[in-house]
């Protein structure tokens, strides 16, 4: 599994009007192929009356599924402008639709290429982009005269911190990057001079949104 990768924030669209032609850009996050053309094909019931619905998806770690669809445009110009995004942005498992209602005025090849690319664009930074990485959950239980001295610490590390539970003791469930383990663990034990009880929970993808220029 991968350490962190990018990825659409979530499902969604984003018009724009160009030359007037309306082009609207359908962006989802699609873990498998299946996935990705049951989107396509969903999008395409939705605007079946529209003039064209060009796609494109990347899927896996090592983005070996990638696939762009013209839909009825001219080779070349619709499909690989969006495909050629997605790489350009090293989003993974995202699928991406884009709907054209033509206004009558044609845009040749380049204005397509330029339209479509700036479509799927327009449409990504509109929905957003998360970085996911993969965190181990991390169990730290002090007495109770440990807390304040535990609690700052952490907090002030920037670690991303979970629930605590109040029982007996005091149970902090911390998220740690997995390539990060053995040295917070080790933190850990120097922090409270080893009177901490430690043990691993499951791994599990820790989304933040991404600023994107």
């Amino acid at each position: 599994m991968l350490e962190k990768y990018l990825t659409i924030k979530e499902a969604g669209s984003h018009e724009i009007v160009i030359q007037k032609s309306r082009f609207i850009g359908h962006v989802k996050r699609t873990e498998t192929e299946e996935e990705a053309q049951e989107f396509i094909n969903e999008i395409k019931k939705q605007h079946k009356d529209a003039t064209h619905n060009c796609s494109a998806y990347m899927i896996g770690e090592q983005n070996l599924i990638q696939k762009a669809q013209d839909d009825g445009e001219p080779s070349g110009t619709a499909g690989v402008p969006i495909l050629e995004v997605l790489k350009k942005m090293d989003l993974k498992d995202t699928a991406v639709v884009v709907t054209r209602y033509f206004g009558g005025i044609k845009l040749g090849a380049g204005g397509l290429i330029r339209a479509y690319s700036n479509s799927t664009s327009e449409a990504i930074k509109h929905i957003g982009v998360v970085e996911r990485t993969l965190m181990k959950e991390i169990l730290i239980k002090v007495d109770y005269g440990l807390i304040g001295k535990l609690e700052n610490e952490l907090r002030n590390s920037g670690q991303l911190l979970g629930d605590t539970e109040y029982l007996d003791s005091v149970t902090f469930h911390v998220y740690v990057p997995v390539s990060e383990v053995d040295s917070f663990k080790t933190w850990i034990v120097d922090l409270t001079s080893d009177q901490a009880k430690i043990t691993e929970g499951e791994e599990k993808y820790v989304e933040k949104e991404v600023t994107l220029s």
